[in-house]
């Protein structure tokens, strides 16, 4: 499209607390993310909908911009 850019934004998300005791809800966001291990990181594609799914569980993750 005109005016994207070439180099695709991604989120570095890594899981720092683990989902033991959290609802359902939030253990399924983890799992979303495809976080499964602690400290476990990945790259994902920016996007408003990641964005939404690590404001929900911003608690038990961390997370940085990667150009």
């Amino acid at each position: 499209m005109a005016g994207e850019n070439k180099t695709e934004k991604k989120l570095k998300v890594t899981l720092v607390k683990s989902g033991i005791g959290r609802t359902q809800r939030q253990k399924n966001t983890i799992k979303a993310l495809g976080l499964t291990k602690l400290n476990q990181t990945r790259e994902i594609p920016d996007s408003p909908q990641v964005r939404g799914m690590v404001k929900k569980i911003l608690h038990l993750v961390k997370f940085e911009e990667v150009i």
